[in-house]
C-alpha cells in the first residue's frame, strides 16, 4: 500500500506539470481581493463545518462529534470533528483548516505558477462520512479558498458513493446542487458537474468513485469555468463552448455558500429514506469491499491528500477521510445480473442523472428506482 501510495504521488505530481501550459493559455489579469477576504473566507468555513455537524448529530441522535484542536508550526492549524460508532454513521469526520506559508507545494504550483514566491493562505472545511448501513451513501464536501499575493481562487464541491444505489437518490442529489450553482449562474453546473465525473475517476480501475456531484477548482474569476486536467474532456469542451464567464470575487464567495448550504438537504433525506433498510452479510461484505475503492482513491490519487502531506499538516486530520473498516478481494467480480453487477456497471460509470430516462429501464429490474 505504501509503495501505491508513493506511485501515486509521483503520477499526480506529473500529472499537475503535464496541466501548466494549459491553464497559462487561460491566465487572465485578476483584480485583487476584497478588504477582509481572508475572515469572510474563514468565517464561512467554520460555519459550514458548524451547521453540518449540528444537522448530522441531529440525525443520528446518539453520537456526537469529539474535537480536537491542533496548531501547524510552519503556520495555522485547524479543528477537526470526528463522528464513531453512532446509530447511522461508524464514522464521519468534519474538518476546518487555516494554515498559512512561504511558499505553496508542487502540487499548487505546477497549476498556479504565478503564485511563486509569494507568501500564501489557505483555509476550507473538508467531510466524510461512512454510514454502517450498505443502502445509505457515503458521501464527501470540501470547500476552500487560497490566497498567495495578488492571486486568489475557491475549490470545492461534494460528491456520492452509493453501495446499493437508488436512481431517485442520485437525481435528487444532482438536483440540489444544480439548483445551487444555478442560483449564481446558470452555466456552472455544465461544466462542474463533468469535471466532478473526471476528478473522481481511479484510472487504474477505470471507473468513477461514485455517481459525482459536482467539482472545481482554481476559479478566479478570469472567466475560464474548467482548469483540470484533460484539456480534451467532457468538461474542457464544455466551458470551451461557453466562452469566458468572468465572476467577481462575491459571486464566487456566494458560489461557495450556496453550495456548501445545499449538502444537508441533498444528503439527509437520503440518509432518512434509507436508514431503516434491512441488510444481511452479504451486502455488508460489499460495502467493505468497495470502500477498498475509496481508500485507493484517496491514498493515490486525491489532491487534497497530496495537499496536506506536502504542506505538513496533521497526518490525523488528513486520513481522516479513511473507512474504520474495508477489505479486498483478489479478481472480485459481480454476478452477472445481480443488484452488485449494476453498481459497478452503471453506478460507477458518469451518467447525464437529471435526463436520461432510460436509466429507468436498467434500475427497474433490480428494484433501483427509488
Amino acid at each position: 500500500m505504501l509503495n501505491s501510495f508513493l506511485t501515486g504521488i509521483k503520477q499526480a505530481k506529473s500529472q499537475f506539470s503535464n496541466a501548466g501550459s494549459h491553464l497559462a493559455e487561460t491566465k487572465a489579469e485578476m483584480n485583487p481581493p476584497p478588504e477582509g477576504s481572508r475572515a469572510r473566507a474563514k468565517q464561512l468555513v467554520l460555519s459550514l463545518q458548524e451547521d453540518i455537524c449540528k444537522g448530522l448529530e441531529d440525525l443520528d441522535g446518539e453520537a456526537k462529534f469529539q474535537e480536537e484542536s491542533w496548531d501547524r508550526p510552519e503556520g495555522g492549524g485547524g479543528r477537526s470533528r470526528v463522528m464513531q460508532e453512532g446509530r447511522v454513521f461508524e464514522q464521519g469526520g468534519v474538518n476546518f483548516s487555516e494554515v498559512h506559508g512561504e511558499e505553496l507545494p508542487p502540487s499548487i504550483l505546477n497549476q498556479r505558477p504565478e503564485a511563486k514566491g509569494h507568501k500564501w493562505f489557505a483555509t476550507g472545511t473538508s467531510m466524510v462520512l461512512h454510514p454502517r448501513n450498505p443502502y445509505i451513501p457515503t458521501v464527501h464536501l470540501n470547500y476552500r479558498y487560497f490566497e498567495a499575493g495578488p492571486v486568489w481562487w475557491f475549490g470545492g464541491g461534494a460528491d456520492l458513493t452509493p453501495f446499493y444505489p437508488y436512481l431517485e437518490d442520485a437525481r435528487h442529489f444532482h438536483h440540489v446542487h444544480k439548483n445551487a450553482c444555478d442560483s449564481i449562474s446558470p452555466e456552472l453546473h455544465s461544466v462542474f458537474k463533468p469535471w466532478c465525473d473526471e476528478y473522481f475517476f481511479l484510472k487504474h480501475r477505470n471507473e468513477t468513485r461514485g455517481i459525482g456531484g459536482i467539482f472545481y477548482d482554481y476559479q478566479d474569476g478570469s472567466g475560464v469555468l474548467y482548469k483540470g486536467q484533460n484539456p480534451n474532456g467532457p468538461a474542457a469542451k464544455v466551458s470551451k463552448a461557453l466562452g469566458p464567464k468572468p465572476k467577481t470575487w462575491e459571486e464566487l464567495f456566494s458560489l461557495a455558500s450556496a453550495c456548501g448550504r445545499a449538502f444537508l438537504p441533498a444528503y439527509l433525506p437520503i440518509v432518512q429514506k434509507r436508514q431503516g433498510q434491512p441488510y444481511e452479510q452479504k451486502e455488508r461484505d460489499f460495502q467493505l469491499y468497495r470502500r477498498g475503492r475509496y481508500v485507493e482513491f484517496n491514498l493515490v490519487w486525491d489532491r487534497g491528500t497530496i495537499f496536506g502531506l506536502q504542506t505538513n499538516g496533521r497526518t490525523e486530520s488528513i486520513l481522516m477521510s479513511l473507512p474504520p473498516l474495508a477489505r479486498w478481494e483478489y479478481g472480485y467480480k459481480a454476478p452477472y445480473g445481480s443488484r452488485e453487477a449494476l453498481l459497478t456497471e452503471l453506478f460507477t460509470k458518469p451518467q447525464n442523472w437529471l435526463e436520461d430516462k432510460t436509466l429507468e429501464e436498467e434500475c427497474k429490474p433490480h428494484n433501483a428506482i427509488n
